[in-house]
């Protein structure tokens, strides 16, 4: 992996000739983790054309040492502040790109007085390099849906009508956290009848007799990357207009993911699906975007949603891997959304994930 994170600093060294920078100083952690390895916190990357150094203090002394053996790093003790540290290793930079969206106004003041470079406020250069996930990510990413809908499988065999949406979210981290992952990767949402019109529910005391849909939004995270899956599950007799929502909602999908392609534009994957759920009478309960990319966060670039003003649309690329979730909220009744994780390949797309989702599939016999 070392030569990975050297090739992922060098492609953002890259960048910089275009914002007349002649080093970065990385602060948000995350970003730190993708161009070292390194998965601690409080620490920050400095990276000129010749060195690449970690800034951080004594409590990850040890840790940086395993995570990013041979990595130069600047530690320091509970005497010295981060700001006398970057006075002194920024001495010779002439203009500093900074991570605009990760630091506080009060940060960027007391940079402003410790640094003698120029700082350049930037804005999304990560974020667009982590755009396109390398096979190292991929391969992660497919570790953390497997976990995901094992967990998912185990829950179903653990299951029963008296279960509240509370405690079906603890069982769920907990069976997580026993296959091998550091937990869930966001808040899980299982949620019972109308509930589940809610997009970003929270568990609840309701239970899972109350209503025979049960919307579960999961995913697990592994070796520090994510999965992101919704499926809806019917354990008990449904009515028709559950069974006419559920099928609307599948057909919008399948029709976004059919359009998903290098060069294919997002807003046009997008719209194949508001517009299924649209012509079926249903536009007006379909509001949030399509879908969105993950990785080391659940929420990344690039966007899957309507076009937006001011930005011209972008175009879907070879390694990005995205969600593509459509839903139907009906308020006070249910709710369904439907969510995969693809893979932009050079041929066109792979689903990463494999749950089944058909209506027949996703009926659940709870004890």
């Amino acid at each position: 992996m070392t030569d990975t994170y050297r090739q992922r600093r060098q492609r953002l060294l890259d960048t910089l000739a275009s914002h007349d920078c002649d080093a970065m100083l990385v602060t948000k952690y995350v970003n730190v983790t993708y161009l070292t390895g390194f998965t601690g916190d409080s620490s920050y990357l400095l990276l000129t054309a010749d060195r690449a150094v970690i800034l951080s203090d004594t409590r990850y002394d040890t840790q940086l040492e395993n995570e990013c053996p041979g990595m130069e790093r600047v530690i320091r003790d509970a005497g010295t502040t981060m700001k006398q540290v970057l006075e002194r290793e920024t001495a010779g930079v002439r203009r500093l790109g900074i991570e605009a969206d990760s630091l506080t106004w009060a940060q960027a003041d007391e940079f402003k007085e410790a640094i003698g470079a120029e700082l350049a406020p930037t804005t999304g250069l990560l974020d667009r390099l982590r755009e396109v996930k390398d096979e190292q990510e991929v391969a992660a990413i497919r570790r953390s849906i497997a976990l995901a809908e094992e967990s998912m499988r185990t829950l179903h065999q653990r299951l029963h009508p008296e279960m509240t949406e509370l405690e079906m979210a603890a069982e769920l981290e907990y069976i997580i956290r026993q296959g091998g992952g550091q937990g869930c990767s966001f808040p899980p949402i299982l949620a019972v009848g109308s509930n589940a019109a809610l997009p970003h529910a929270s568990p609840t005391s309701r239970r899972l007799k109350e209503h025979p849909v049960l919307l579960t939004d999961w995913g697990a995270t592994r070796d520090h990357y994510l999965s992101d899956l919704t499926r809806v599950w019917m354990t008990d007799k449904i009515t028709p207009e559950i069974e006419t929502v559920y099928g609307v909602v599948l057909t919008a999908q399948q029709r976004a993911i059919d359009c998903i392609r290098p060069g294919a534009l997002m807003t046009d994957v997008d719209q194949a699906a508001r517009a299924t759920i649209r012509d079926a009478g249903y536009g007006p309960y379909f509001g949030h975007g399509l879908g969105h990319g993950f990785g080391l966060e659940i929420h990344e670039q690039p966007r899957l949603a309507p076009p937006q003003p001011n930005q011209p649309p972008r175009a879907l690329e070879v390694g990005m891997v995205v969600t593509v979730e459509p839903g139907i909220y009906l308020p006070g009744q249910f709710g369904v959304r439907i969510e995969d994780d693809i893979l932009v390949t050079p041929d066109g797309h792979e689903v990463l994930s494999s749950i089944p989702k058909a209506l027949d599939a996703c009926r659940l016999q709870v004890a």
